[in-house]
């Protein structure tokens, strides 16, 4: 299994519980914009308690970034990454993931769930292929929005948020119904509720499950 120890060279929060680290990356380390890897801390005892986080760097950038929503009261690793700050290290391994840019399409998020699209969409971004695709992103309050400045400088009109409270929101079989068979591809990321719930929607509103991308 590959190994790769990471200086951090940069922390800060971005929402109230979401940490934005950026690190070095290893000589010849390459993805491609959705896909993950599994992480770790570089200290005593965590090497091996690995997790999964999505990049939200592109693969052109001379750093890796990762952006993790941190769990407080579980003592699990994100916890841990809580107190991980420039200076410290951590440890990056093999490339995975089936999450990744086909053609023009829906990205419908929840939470966390956005990771894989804040890669992909600033990888289109570079390319000037931002036309065409459209972000549903749910969330519960405001005060949950990941990177909301960036996603609507670069979406626009085409960035809707959807949220619980106090809107009293949710992206249900109504509001997909709006874009169903509109779209090419329809990548969907979140919990694994909301995953499935996205997906068995999309199905039952005549979209093919060859064109719905995700982690599988």
């Amino acid at each position: 299994m590959e190994k790769h120890p990471v200086k951090v060279w940069e922390t800060g929060y971005v929402t109230h519980n979401v940490k934005q680290f950026k690190v070095e990356k290893p000589a010849g380390y390459t993805f491609v914009s959705g896909q993950a890897t599994d992480v770790s801390i570089n200290k005593p005892g965590l090497e091996d308690e690995l997790r999964p986080f999505t990049f939200t760097s592109v693969n052109t950038d001379d750093h890796l970034e990762f952006t993790i929503k941190i769990y407080k009261g579980h003592n699990g690793v994100t916890e841990k990454l809580a107190d991980i700050n420039a200076g410290d290290e951590l440890i990056v391994h093999e490339v995975f993931g089936a999450i990744a840019y086909h053609q023009p399409g829906l990205f419908i998020a929840g939470g966390a769930g956005i990771t894989p699209f804040i890669s992909i969409l600033r990888q289109l971004k570079i390319d000037g292929k931002l036309a065409g695709n459209k972000l549903l992103f749910a969330n519960y309050t405001p005060a949950d929005i990941i990177l909301k400045d960036e996603l609507t400088a670069s979406l626009g009109e085409n960035f809707i948020n959807v949220i619980k409270v106090p809107d009293g929101k949710t992206i249900d079989k109504t509001m997909l119904s709006a874009y169903a068979g509109k779209f090419a591809n329809y990548y969907v990321c979140g919990p694994d509720k909301f995953t499935t719930d996205m997906i068995d929607t999309l199905k039952g509103l005549g979209v093919p499950k060859e064109d719905i991308i995700y982690e599988q």
